[in-house]
C-alpha cells in the first residue's frame, strides 16, 4: 500500500468519525422533542418528495433564484458519482465506475455538463449575494461568512474535478468525447503540468468534499442533509388544519409550546433544514407591512434554542439523579424559555395564519403550526394575550359568537326571505351554515341574503340552524384557546348529528376549512362545500338565466387564504364571474397562490394592528390600482377588510367590493 493511500485512509476515517459524531449528536436532540406520527401514507410521501425535493417544484416560484438553486442541487446529485469514485480510488487506485457499462459515458458526460452549470450558478450566486445584495437574504457578518464559505467550497470542488478530468483526457485521449467541458482545459494546460495537476486536483477535490461534509452540520446549509427527509416527513397536502388536543387524555400538564422540548420533532427538523433564504418572511403580510414578525426568524431561533438547551438536557439525563452539576452559563440558559426569550411574544400575535410562508418554503417548513402552538401556551398556560381577545373569548363562551350578540338574533338577517330553520324543516337537503359574520356583520349579512336568494331561485331545499348555530371554533383555535374551541366544536357536532346533517354549504372559507379539515379529527365527517363551488355547479346545471348584457366589465379579484392557499380553490370563483357575459377577471400583482392576505385571519379580525401599515390597506391599494370599479371576494372577513380599506382610501364612491354571490345575483333574471 502506497503512502498516498495510507494518508488518505487516515483522513477518511477521521472525517467520517467526526461527521457521524456530529450527525448523531444533532439527531439525539430531535429525539428530545415531542413525538408526532409522520410515517403514514409512505407512497404519497415518496411522490411528494420526488416532486418537491428532487424535482425542486417550489424552488421555481422565485424564477431566477430557482434556476440557480436547481442547477446547483441537480449538479450535486450528479457529483455524487464522481465523489464516490474518487473516495474509492483513494483506497483502491484502480477502481472505476466503468462497470456501469453503457451508463458510464452518460454519467461522465452529465457530470461534466452539470459541473459547468454549477460553476456558472455559483458565479451568479456570488454576484447576487455580494454585489446585488438581494434584500430578503440576511446580511449580518456571520451569515455572509457562512455563505462565502459554502459558495467558494462548491466552486473549488467543481473546479478541481474539472481539472482532474482534464488530466484524464491527456492520459486517455480516446475518452475525450466523454469530457465535453474539461477537454478544453487540457488544450491550454502545458504537458509538463499534467502530472502535478492530476495529483493536486484529486487531493483538493476529495479533501474539500470531506471538509465541506463536516462543515455543514455547523452551517445553515445543514439542509443539504436534512431537506429531503424534511420534505418526506412534511404534510404532503396543504397545511390547512390545526391538530386537536385531547383534553380527556390523562397526564397532560402543559398545553402548547413554552420551550424547545414542547415542540414536535418535526419542528426541530424544520429548524435544521432552514437555509435562511427569507422566502417565507418576504411574503409574510405582517412583515411586508412593517411589523416585527419574521417567520424565518422563528425557525432560526428554534434551532438556536435547540442547540442551547438540548445539550444541557442530555447532560442531566446522563446523571444518576437527573441533577447534573451545571456551569453558570448552563444554568442561565436552562432558566430561559423559547417564548419570550428567543421569540417575541408581540410578534406571535401579528400572524394572520395565511400560510404564505409555508407555501413559499422550498423544503416545506411548517411555520404556522409552531406559531399556534406558542399561542396556545400563552393563552392556556399564562393568560397572556392581547386585551381585545378577552372580549372575543368571553363572547364565544357566553354567546357562541365572537361578537356580543345574543343567539336569539342569529336569524334576524333572514327577515323577509322565508328561510326555514332545521327545526322547522328537518327534511332539508343542504344545511346553510351562515356563520357568525354572515349572521351579525352588516356587510356580511348582504352575502348571506344574496346566497340564500340564489339557492331559492335554483330550487334548493335548504335550512339553517338559526339560534342553534355557534361559532365553528376557528377564531379560538387560531388564537390559541383550544379549550374554548374544543367546547364549541363538540357542541356543534352534537347539534349537527341531532339533525343528521350530511351536506353543509357555507359562504365563509374559515367555516369551510374548519368543517372540512378539522372536524373529522373529532369524529365528524360531512360533505362540506364552499358557496362558490356550490354556485358554479348550479350554473353548470343551467339553474340560472343570465341577463342579456353587452357591457365588457373588468373585475378585480381577491383570493381568500383559507379557500385558496389552504384548500386549493382558486379557479371556481373566477369561473362564476367569467360565466357572466362580458365579465373578465383583472388579476392583481399577487394572485392565486401568491395572493396577499386581507389581514383578518388568525384572529386578527378581533385584534388591533398597533405597528406598521395595516395589512388590509396594503392589499386594498394593490386591488384598487387595477383601475376596476369592482373588487370581488369570496369571504365575509375579506369583504369587510377590503370594504374598510376602500373607505380609508376615500374611494367608496369609485370602487365597490362585492362577494361573488352578490355579483351573480345582480346579473341573473329573478
Amino acid at each position: 500500500m502506497e503512502l498516498k493511500q495510507i494518508i488518505f485512509i487516515v483522513i477518511l476515517i477521521t472525517s467520517v468519525s467526526i461527521f457521524l459524531r456530529n450527525i448523531l449528536r444533532l439527531l439525539s436532540y430531535v429525539k428530545l422533542a415531542q413525538p408526532e406520527n409522520r410515517s403514514d401514507h409512505p407512497w404519497k410521501r415518496i411522490i411528494h418528495t420526488l416532486k418537491v425535493a428532487i424535482g425542486q417544484s417550489r424552488i421555481f416560484r422565485f424564477k431566477l433564484a430557482g434556476i440557480i438553486h436547481a442547477g446547483i442541487f441537480w449538479g450535486f446529485l450528479m457529483l455524487l458519482f464522481s465523489a464516490a469514485e474518487a473516495v474509492i480510488q483513494g483506497i483502491y487506485p484502480k477502481f472505476s465506475l466503468s462497470w456501469f457499462g453503457p451508463f458510464y459515458p452518460v454519467i461522465t458526460i452529465s457530470t461534466e455538463i452539470f459541473c459547468l452549470i454549477v460553476f456558472v450558478s455559483i458565479l451568479i450566486s456570488l454576484i447576487r449575494r455580494f454585489i446585488i445584495k438581494v434584500e430578503r437574504l440576511p446580511n449580518d457578518s456571520k451569515e455572509i461568512k457562512d455563505a462565502l464559505i459554502v459558495l467558494l467550497s462548491i466552486f473549488f470542488i467543481v473546479t478541481a474535478l474539472l481539472l482532474y478530468n482534464s488530466t484524464m483526457n491527456f492520459m486517455y485521449p480516446s475518452h475525450e468525447w466523454m469530457h465535453p467541458v474539461s477537454v478544453f482545459i487540457i488544450r491550454i494546460l502545458p504537458d509538463s503540468w499534467v502530472n502535478s495537476v492530476y495529483h493536486i486536483s484529486w487531493w483538493v477535490h476529495i479533501v474539500l468534499i470531506l471538509a465541506f461534509a463536516n462543515y455543514l452540520p455547523f452551517s445553515k446549509h445543514f439542509h443539504v442533509y436534512t431537506s429531503i427527509p424534511n420534505v418526506y416527513f412534511s404534510n404532503y397536502e396543504p397545511t390547512n388544519k390545526v391538530d386537536r388536543i385531547d383534553f380527556e387524555k390523562e397526564g397532560i400538564e402543559k398545553f402548547g409550546v413554552v420551550d424547545f422540548e414542547d415542540l414536535s420533532w418535526k419542528s426541530v427538523l424544520d429548524s435544521y433544514s432552514c437555509t435562511h433564504c427569507g422566502r417565507c418572511t418576504s411574503v409574510c403580510p405582517a412583515h411586508i407591512t412593517g411589523k416585527e414578525l419574521s417567520p424565518r426568524e422563528i425557525i432560526v431561533q428554534i434551532r438556536h434554542r435547540t442547540l442551547d438547551k438540548a445539550p444541557i438536557m442530555k447532560k442531566q439525563m446522563k446523571s444518576a439523579d437527573g441533577k447534573a452539576e451545571l456551569t453558570e452559563k448552563e444554568n442561565e440558559l436552562l432558566n430561559k424559555k423559547f417564548v419570550g426569550d428567543y421569540e417575541s411574544v408581540e410578534a406571535l400575535w401579528q400572524c394572520t395564519t395565511c400560510g404564505a410562508c409555508m407555501q413559499e418554503c422550498p423544503i416545506t417548513i411548517e411555520h404556522v403550526p409552531a406559531i399556534i402552538g406558542m399561542r396556545r401556551s400563552l393563552v392556556m398556560m399564562e393568560s397572556n394575550f392581547p386585551p381585545e381577545l378577552q372580549s372575543a373569548f368571553s363572547n364565544l363562551e357566553n354567546n357562541g359568537s365572537p361578537w356580543a350578540f345574543s343567539a336569539s338574533q342569529r336569524t334576524d338577517w333572514a327577515s323577509g326571505l322565508d328561510i326555514k330553520t332545521c327545526a322547522e324543516n328537518p327534511e332539508f337537503d343542504v344545511l346553510f351554515w351562515v356563520g357568525c359574520a354572515g349572521s351579525f356583520d352588516d356587510r356580511a349579512i348582504k352575502i348571506s341574503r344574496a346566497f340564500s336568494q340564489l339557492m331559492k331561485i335554483a330550487g334548493i331545499n335548504f335550512s339553517i340552524l338559526g339560534n342553534e348555530e355557534k361559532c365553528n371554533g376557528d377564531p379560538a383555535r387560531r388564537t390559541g384557546n383550544e379549550y374554548l374551541a374544543d367546547m364549541l366544536v363538540k357542541s356543534n357536532i352534537e347539534t349537527l348529528n341531532n339533525y343528521k346533517v350530511k351536506k353543509i354549504v357555507t359562504t365563509c372559507p374559515h367555516c369551510f376549512n374548519t368543517f372540512k379539515n378539522e372536524y373529522p379529527d373529532f369524529g365528524a365527517k360531512y360533505e362540506v362545500i364552499h358557496h362558490t363551488e356550490f354556485l358554479l355547479d348550479l350554473i353548470k346545471q343551467n339553474k340560472f338565466k343570465f341577463k342579456n348584457g353587452n357591457e365588457v366589465k373588468k373585475i378585480g379579484y381577491h383570493d381568500s387564504c383559507y379557500l385558496g392557499r389552504y384548500n386549493n380553490i382558486y379557479d371556481k370563483p373566477r369561473e362564476i364571474i367569467e360565466s357572466i357575459k362580458g365579465f373578465k377577471i383583472q388579476e392583481a400583482h399577487r394572485h392565486h397562490s401568491k395572493g396577499l392576505c386581507c389581514g383578518a385571519g388568525g384572529g386578527q379580525m378581533f385584534m388591533e394592528e398597533t405597528k406598521g401599515k395595516r395589512v388590509n390597506i396594503e392589499r386594498t391599494e394593490e386591488l384598487v390600482s387595477l383601475g376596476t370599479d369592482t373588487v370581488a371576494a369570496n369571504c365575509p372577513f375579506c369583504l369587510t377588510m377590503l370594504t374598510d380599506g376602500v373607505k380609508t382610501l376615500n374611494l367608496e364612491d369609485k370602487v365597490h367590493v362585492q362577494d361573488v354571490s352578490e355579483i351573480l345575483l345582480e346579473n341573473i333574471e329573478k
